[in-house]
C-alpha cells in the first residue's frame, strides 16, 4: 500500500520535515553555515573591543585643553585604534583651501632625516581631494588612484590611506589621514567606521581647546591692562613679567609697580590678592593705586607705607581682601645703594651680585595685609653694590604642590643664577619660562639693576 507523504515546506533548507530529527551527523549545518557563524562572532568581538578603545580614546581626547595637545593626541589615538604605522593632521587655513599646519607621527628619525628640507604638504593630490570632497576616501593604493600626486624625493613608502575630515560646529577644520596597517591588509570598512566616529569626538574636543584658548588669552589681556606699564626709571635698567594660571578664566591678583622718587630713588613693589577671579583682579587694582600714592612719600619708611595701606584698606573697603606685598626702596648711599625693604606675608627679595653671587634677602616676612591693620610692621636694609640685580616675584613662580617652598626658592636662585648675565627685561622673561613651579597659579616677576653712581 502507497503511503502518501506530504512535501517539505520550502523554507526547510534542511530536507527533512519539521518533526523528523537528525539522524545522522551529515545532517549538521555546512561547513559554510559554522564559518559564517564564527566570522560573525569574530565580528561582533571586535566590535566590542573596538568600542571600548573608542570610549577610552574620548575620555583622553576630551580630557586634554591645550590644542597642540589635542591634536596630536587625536592622531595617535587614530593610529592606535586602527593599527597604522603612519597619521597626520592636516589642519586648514581661513578660506578651507590648503592646509595651513600638518602634524606627521610615526615616523623614524631616520625617516625624519630623510625629509629634512622638504616643504609640509599644502593639500595637494590625495589630500586635496580630500579637501575639496569631505567624505570618507579609503585608498588600497595611493600610486594608481587618478588624483595621486606621487610623494617627494625621500619621503617613506606609502601604499594605502584612509582619510576622514573634522567638522567644528559645522565647518570643516582639517583632516585626519592614517597609512598602511601594520598587519599589510588595506584599511576596511569596520576602519573607517572606527575613525569617523573618533572624528566627532575630536571635533569637540578641538572646539573645546579653542574656546579654552580664546578664554585664556582673554583673561590674560584683562590682566595685563590691570597691570601698569614700568615707567622710564633710568638711571635704573628695569624688567617684568606676567603669565596667568592655567586654569582657564583663572583672572589673579598678581601685580608689580615702580618708579623714581625725588633724590634719586626708586621704590618698586610686587604683590598677590588672595583668590582667581574677577574679585582679585579688581582688588588688585584699588591696592596698588592707594599704594603707590602712599610710597611716593620718600620719607616714610616701607614698612610705614604697608601698615598706612593696611589702615585704608580696612576703612575704605566694604571687605578688605586678603593680600601679600613687599614693598622695597633703593637709595643711593656713599656710591653704593642702599635697599629697604618691608614684606607682608611675602616672599623675599632675590639679589645677583656683579660677582656672581645669588642670595636671598631672608627675613622675617610678617603678616599679609588685611589681617591685622594696627600691627607694625619692621623694615629691613641691605647695602648693594653697582650693577647688582634685585628680582622681586609672587609666589606662583616657586611654588610646588606638595613640595616645601625652600625646594622651589632654591631652585628660582639656580635658574637666575644661570641668567645672570641677561638684562633685567630677558631675565624676567627666562625665569617665568623657566620657573619651578607648576603653573596653576599666576606669576609676576620685576627686576631692577643698580647703576653707576657719579659725583
Amino acid at each position: 500500500m502507497a503511503v502518501d507523504r506530504q512535501s517539505p515546506p520550502d523554507d526547510d533548507s534542511t530536507g527533512h520535515g519539521p518533526d523528523e530529527p537528525y539522524t545522522s551527523l551529515l545532517d549538521l549545518p555546512l561547513s559554510s553555515d559554522l564559518n559564517r557563524i564564527g566570522e560573525q562572532l569574530h565580528a561582533l568581538a571586535r566590535a566590542q573591543s573596538t568600542l571600548q578603545e573608542l570610549l577610552q580614546a574620548v575620555m583622553s581626547i576630551t580630557g586634554e585643553l591645550e590644542l597642540p595637545t589635542v591634536l596630536r593626541r587625536i592622531v595617535r589615538t587614530a593610529m592606535d585604534l586602527v593599527g597604522a604605522r603612519y597619521g597626520a593632521m592636516g589642519v586648514l587655513d581661513q578660506e578651507g583651501r590648503l592646509l595651513d599646519e600638518f602634524i606627521p607621527l610615526g615616523l623614524t628619525s631616520k625617516e625624519l632625516a630623510g625629509l629634512e628640507g622638504v616643504e609640509l604638504p599644502r593639500g595637494r593630490g590625495l589630500l586635496g581631494h580630500l579637501i575639496h570632497h569631505p567624505e570618507p576616501l579609503r585608498v588600497k593604493d595611493i600610486s594608481r588612484h587618478q588624483e595621486s600626486a606621487g610623494f617627494p624625493p625621500g619621503h617613506p613608502p606609502m601604499r594605502t590611506l584612509l582619510g576622514v575630515a573634522i567638522s567644528v560646529r559645522g565647518r570643516v577644520y582639517g583632516n585626519l589621514y592614517l597609512s598602511e596597517r601594520k598587519d599589510g591588509q588595506p584599511f576596511d570598512r569596520h576602519d573607517e567606521g572606527v575613525i569617523r566616529a573618533l572624528a566627532g569626538t575630536a571635533g569637540v574636543a578641538i572646539e573645546n581647546a579653542r574656546l579654552y584658548q580664546q578664554v585664556r588669552n582673554s583673561s590674560e589681556q584683562f590682566q595685563r591692562l590691570l597691570l601698569p606699564r614700568l615707567p622710564d626709571l633710568r638711571p635704573f635698567t628695569a624688567g617684568a613679567a606676567y603669565r596667568p594660571a592655567s586654569a582657564p578664566a583663572a583672572v589673579g591678583g598678581d601685580w608689580y609697580d615702580a618708579m623714581v622718587l625725588p633724590g634719586g630713588a626708586c621704590a618698586a613693589v610686587i604683590g598677590d590678592v588672595v583668590g582667581h577671579d574677577l574679585r582679585a583682579a579688581a582688588d588688585m587694582s584699588q591696592i596698588r593705586n592707594m599704594l603707590r600714592a602712599l610710597y611716593f612719600d620718600r620719607h616714610a619708611p616701607p614698612g610705614v607705607s604697608l601698615a598706612r595701606l593696611d589702615r585704608i584698606m580696612n576703612a575704605a573697603l566694604d571687605e578688605a581682601p586678603i593680600a601679600t606685598a613687599l614693598l622695597a626702596r633703593l637709595e643711593p648711599v656713599d656710591r653704593a645703594w642702599r635697599l629697604r625693604w618691608s614684606s607682608a606675608g611675602h616672599p623675599p627679595p632675590l639679589v645677583l651680585l656683579p660677582d656672581g653671587r645669588v642670595r636671598y634677602l631672608d627675613h622675617e616676612p610678617g603678616i599679609p595685609l588685611g589681617v591685622a591693620p594696627d600691627l607694625h610692621r619692621p623694615d629691613h636694609c641691605d647695602v648693594l653694590p653697582t650693577d647688582s640685580t634685585v628680582v622681586l616675584f609672587t609666589d606662583g613662580l616657586v611654588e610646588i604642590p606638595g613640595q616645601p617652598l625652600d625646594r622651589g626658592l632654591d631652585a628660582l636662585a639656580v635658574t637666575a643664577s644661570r641668567f645672570a648675565g641677561l638684562s633685567p627685561d630677558e631675565l624676567c622673561r627666562a625665569l617665568i619660562t623657566h620657573r619651578p613651579g607648576d603653573g596653576h597659579d599666576d606669576k609676576a616677576v620685576m627686576a631692577l639693576r643698580t647703576p653707576r653712581l657719579t659725583d
